[in-house]
């Protein structure tokens, strides 16, 4: 007798275990921890875990069957976050939570929990599925790094206020009274391009007829170039004993005389040699008015040239040489001079104007400061210097001038 075909019922019977125990091999083998709670009966208890939840928690399946799975919370579970899972089970949706929950042998992990409804033709939910991942390494890294952006966001504030208060002592640094001569007046204007600058200058009455002025830009920019800055105040200060502004006088014992441009910038280059590790010097103009001749002896050390505004003329620049200041040890400075008639300004420059760029990479230059000071002629002293700096932030704009800039300014009126 045949033996009888499988009948079509059977084949697909079959077929169907064979998926069902590759599905439960799949689920056992699987890292996550996979659980399903009957949420049909009170308080959803567990009616599968696979092996990946006994290797996550340490709990064998025996030991969960029946329960619900609030038994792996303890003490530093977050309520706000099981709040919210709650209100998910309540309302029968999906959510996804990060749980600090305990293993059997009482060791803390962070628990990736995901839970997903799942319903019946109806639509009713009959099951919840969990599934469950240990990320407790991710969490701690993310922890460890907020922690350190904390540390360095504390650390940036306390940089800033330094900065901030540094920056404060620099400006105060800068001239607070000018000097008072009948027929002269001294303007400047100082614009840092970050907390502190390289950029700086003054205005100084060294004896009774004669008033000094300055204005230097140190390489670079930032706190370096700021040290050096206040520092070169220092020595370009009104106290003789200690300041290259003064020589002693050879005939008068205790005595000090003014000295001569060239000398206080030849003596400057001698102290302040370019240093291989930082690679700092400065440009500088240092000039003495003789307030009764109104003849300014400057000197131009690697700085951009003084320009000179006769009533009636077109401005132009002076003459100038000389090499930056610390550069070369040997460096010799010639001192020139200027006689200021009645309605004559002088105008001295950091090069952040000249070299301003704009959007197209193309600099402000010479020419353009020229004709700006020349349009400015007719108003104040103070207000040329502001008129004159807003043309070099608007051709900079949208940006900011990538550089510091300053002006200081001297007006014969009679």
């Amino acid at each position: 007798m045949r033996p009888k075909p499988p009948s079509a019922t059977s084949l697909d019977r079959g077929h169907l275990d064979d998926q069902l125990q590759l599905k439960n091999r799949a689920l056992a083998a699987t890292a996550e921890g996979i659980t399903i709670a009957d949420a049909r009966l009170p308080d959803n208890p567990l009616i599968y875990a696979n092996a990946g939840f006994h290797r996550l928690t340490g709990y064998s399946v025996d030991e969960v069957m029946g329960r619900n799975c609030r038994f792996l919370q303890g003490p530093g579970t977050d309520e706000a976050t099981l709040n919210r899972l709650r209100a998910a089970l309540r309302e029968q949706r999906e959510i996804t939570v990060q749980l600090l929950n305990y293993r059997k042998d009482g060791t803390a992990f962070w628990n990736r929990l995901s839970i997903t409804p799942v319903r019946d033709p109806s639509g009713a939910v009959t099951h919840f599925i969990g599934v469950q991942s240990d990320v407790t390494t991710e969490k701690l890294a993310q922890e460890a790094l907020a922690r350190a952006n904390e540390q360095l966001e504390a650390a940036n504030r306390g940089i800033q206020r330094d900065l901030e208060a540094a920056a404060t002592v620099q400006r105060a640094l800068l001239p607070s009274v000018l000097p008072e001569v009948p027929g002269i007046r001294f303007a400047w204007e100082f614009r840092p391009c970050q907390e502190l600058a390289g950029d700086f200058l003054n205005i100084l009455p060294l004896d009774d007829s004669h008033i000094g002025v300055y204005i230097l830009d140190v390489s670079g920019h930032g706190v370096a170039a700021a040290l050096l800055s206040v520092t070169l105040s220092h020595v370009l200060s009104l106290v003789p004993d200690r300041s290259v502004l003064y020589k002693p006088a050879p005939d008068r014992p205790g005595q000090y005389r003014v000295a001569a441009p060239a000398e206080v910038v030849a003596q400057l280059n001698r102290e302040f040699r370019i240093s291989p590790r930082t690679a700092q010097y400065f440009t500088m103009i240092y000039g003495v008015l003789d307030t009764r001749t109104r003849v300014l002896r400057y000197v131009t050390a690697g700085h951009p040239r003084p320009v000179h505004l006769r009533p009636g003329e077109a401005p132009y620049v002076l003459e100038s040489g000389g090499t930056p200041v610390g550069l070369l040890p040997d460096a010799s400075y010639e001192e020139r001079a200027v006689r200021l008639g009645a309605g004559d300004r002088l105008y001295f420059v950091t090069d952040g104007l000249t070299d301003a760029e704009n959007a197209a990479g193309k600099e402000f230059g010479a020419a353009r400061l020229l004709e700006a000071v020349g349009r400015n002629r007719c108003v104040g002293l103070d207000e040329s210097l502001d008129a004159v700096l807003a043309c070099v932030e608007g051709w900079c704009t949208p940006a900011r001038p990538a550089d510091d800039m300053a002006m200081l300014a001297i007006q014969c009126d009679s």
